[in-house]
């Protein structure tokens, strides 16, 4: 079992920065993907960044150019997201693939103010 714990999230104007954190815990062995995804309100959940074991990553079009994730150590991923758009606001969660399983952490709230 990996247990995830997102932080970072708040409340930003519009052009400001955020950074999100997301710590592993548990049976941490052999993560192979760390990701972050998000979900307005009455939007469904969509894909944001995600980096693998090796270091590649990947973005969605919306925040590509405007936010970089990366990892330290094995378990800990980042979001850093700048520009920040009122459409960003959302729910973030951070989620890992281990052994063909997908681990969620609770996510954390991203407001952006116009």
């Amino acid at each position: 079992q990996v247990q995830l714990v997102e932080s970072g999230g708040g409340l930003v104007q519009a052009g400001g920065s955020l950074r999100l954190s997301c710590a592993a815990s548990g049976t941490i062995f052999r993560i192979n993907v760390m990701g972050w995804y998000r979900q307005a309100p009455g939007k469904q959940r969509e894909l944001v960044a995600y980096i693998s074991t090796g270091g590649t990553t990947a973005y969605a079009d919306s925040v590509k150019g405007r936010s970089t994730i990366s990892k330290d150590n094995p378990n800990t991923v980042y979001l850093q997201m700048s520009s920040l758009k009122p459409e960003d606001t959302a729910v973030y969660y951070c989620s890992v693939q281990q052994l063909g399983r997908s681990y969620w952490g609770q996510g954390t709230q991203v407001t952006v103010s116009s």
